[in-house]
């Protein structure tokens, strides 16, 4: 047994999305960080689609940029085609999506860990954690290595008795090509409650087996929709030689790749339904649970047996290779019968297979076994992160890494906890609804999820989470500087439109007029504004009595989430409260009234007797 000679502040389990997140989060709030992966040569790695952003998922990883996170200048670094979905809807459904080249992505995401001062990488498997007096103290490596540390963070992904199925063949891993964890036999030992999911992948194509002439060529947006709010992008220079772009130059303009999409078709289908015995899903040999809004193209065919076609979205893997991802056929079937079914598609009937699609099982811990800060409750120090805790996608996953690297390190220091509200954010919506509900599904973040998505936009996520990033010591003076004066920019065009235009009547109802927009304006005021902040001011004017009205309903919320439950309550004394409601409360133990509110089963009249026991029991 060899002891490490360093005791770290945070130690991270895992190198995925969530693990980076939380290594550079911790490391930017001043703590001493160790990230330890099976395979540092995979940091950052997209496991599954090219692809970052989307409905949601957008608006959370510039709320992770807001936090000084990595995930949205990488992307931006590494991007090759970019998007805003819902162009034509509202503002609150408008969201970002990129392709993103993969490798690149990577490698770059490598190179930014490696350089931070405050990161130490080491590459090994962990045999168990160390644990005395319920306090976490470290880890212990297959081979034999224990490192301490004052906090430990678990963020193993789909690794943890990963089982990976095409057709009725399977194996161990949690990707395909690299190896399993048994860290959940620990967690288990340690009392936890670990339960089973699924998720899945479609092959690869090479791209010079594809005739696009028969697909429909999908754009991006001229010009390109970037995801970082521009703080840091000053750092995407000639010094990054992992950068594929350069946003430094105003006139720099890449070179975007197009995205195709073809269909299925009744002989796609058919071959399906002709092979669903040999699925893995249909014939019981998969356990797991898998994502209901993700469905298998075997799900598709046979949940959806009215449609004729489905779409395949062909998007490209990186500029220096011909590799395809196949969006929309995720599958377990045999290859020979993913051969048959994709050879049926248009522009795909000499498409070669470079690697099968395939479906995983995976572990993952019951999140409601944590508290806001993702701080385990049965071990302290011990923090989750990531599809540990029943999530699926990048986003969530760096999400949750960057709250539980933030609170880790605070804890080491001593300082407040880091929580961020559903008022707040998608990711703290994200959060309360994990600690709160659990999850019966690989959960996945939608627009849907928030009840004030009007005020949870992703043009202003740098400006509402400005404080609570500057608090927690996740910003530098510059960037909060850069911010404020964003923010009075946008105040300043307000009060011109408003001292300009008021005698024309509602201000609203004049700037939803077409030639009130942006491109009507005179140079001289162009010259004073840029289009972003046009952009938003115009936004917050014209929703401005909805956005009243949300805020008016978060504040009533805020006053419930402010009054704090006592940590040793004994919900079962409690006299006049339900049985039901005594157990659901004792088994996720909130801690405020406000997330006591929204757990499932617990009625307004709960709450109520809560309120007045808490209240007598405090005066």
């Amino acid at each position: 047994m060899f002891e490490y000679p360093e005791k770290y502040d945070v130690l991270i389990i895992g190198g995925g999305h969530a693990g980076v997140e939380a290594a550079m989060a911790a490391a930017r709030v001043g703590a001493r960080v160790a990230l330890l992966s099976q395979n540092l040569d995979t940091l950052g790695q997209m496991s599954c689609n090219p692809a970052i952003g989307g409905l949601g998922k957008g608006h959370m990883v510039r709320e992770i940029d807001a936090l000084g996170g990595v995930m949205a200048d990488n992307t931006d670094a590494t991007g090759i085609q970019f998007r805003v979905l819902n162009a034509t809807k509202g503002p609150s459904v408008r969201a970002p999506r990129a392709q993103c080249d993969k490798k690149a992505y990577q490698f770059r995401m490598k190179w930014l860990i490696e350089g931070e001062d405050q990161i130490d990488l080491h590459q090994g498997n962990v045999a168990r954690l160390i644990v005395e007096d319920d306090q976490v103290k470290g880890i212990e490596t297959g081979l034999g290595l224990r490192i301490w540390s004052e906090t430990v963070i678990v963020t193993t992904g789909t690794f943890m008795r990963g089982l990976m199925h095409v057709g009725m063949q399977n194996q161990k891993g949690g990707r395909m090509g690299d190896a399993t964890s048994t860290l959940s036999d620990d967690l288990i030992r340690l009392g936890f409650e670990v339960e089973r999911f699924k998720t899945g992948t479609p092959c690869r194509l090479n791209g010079r087996s594809i005739d696009f002439s028969q697909c429909e060529e999908q754009k991006g947006d001229d010009p390109p929709p970037l995801f970082s709010f521009g703080y840091q992008r000053a750092a995407l220079g000639e010094d990054d030689i992992f950068s594929l772009n350069d946003w430094s130059d105003p006139m720099f303009h890449v070179e975007q790749l197009p995205c195709w999409i073809s269909y299925t078709n009744p002989s796609t289908h058919e071959v399906i339904l002709d092979n669903l015995d040999q699925s893995p899903m249909y014939s019981g040999k998969i356990e797991g649970v898998g994502p209901r809004y993700c469905p298998s193209i075997e799900d598709k065919v046979v949940r959806f047996a009215d449609k004729e076609r489905h779409q395949v979205f062909l998007e490209p893997e990186g500029r220096q290779t011909h590799e395809y991802y196949v969006n929309g056929v995720s599958t377990s079937l045999p290859f020979s019968v993913q051969f048959d079914f994709i050879r049926s598609i248009a522009g795909l009937e000499n498409a070669e297979i470079i690697r099968p699609g395939y479906a995983v099982e995976y572990d993952y811990c019951i999140p409601t076994q944590l508290y806001p800060t993702l701080q385990t409750k049965k071990v302290e120090g011990l923090y989750f992160a990531g599809q540990i805790n029943g999530t699926s996608g990048y986003e969530e996953a760096a999400g949750q890494g960057l709250v539980a690297g933030t609170n880790a390190a605070l804890k080491v220091a001593g300082k407040e906890e880091f929580i961020l509200g559903r008022d707040e954010s998608y990711i703290g919506v994200m959060i309360d609804d994990l600690v709160t509900k659990g999850t019966d599904e690989p959960y996945r973040m939608f627009t849907s999820r928030a009840e004030h998505r009007l005020l949870l936009r992703h043009d202003n996520a740098d400006l509402r989470l400005l404080a609570k990033a500057s608090q927690a010591g996740l910003i530098d003076q510059d960037r909060i500087a850069a911010a404020k004066e964003k923010e009075a920019t946008i105040a300043e065009l307000r009060d011109h439109l408003e001292n300009t235009h008021t005698e024309s009547g509602s201000l609203a109802k004049w700037l939803r007029r077409p030639e009130s927009s942006w491109s009507g304006f005179d140079d001289e005021l162009k010259a004073r504004f840029e289009t972003e902040i046009w952009l938003q001011a115009e936004t917050d004017i014209k929703y401005d009595g909805y956005i009243r009205r949300q805020t008016e309903m978060v504040e009533k919320t805020r006053r419930l989430d402010g009054k704090l439950i006592p940590a040793d309550i004994d919900y079962l004394g409690i006299t006049g409260l339900k049985r039901e409601a005594q157990a659901k409360l004792e088994h996720i133990r909130p801690t405020t009234l406000g997330q006591a509110g929204r757990i499932s089963g617990i009625t307004p009249a709960d709450i109520s007797l809560l309120a007045v026991w808490l209240e007598k029991g405090h005066r």
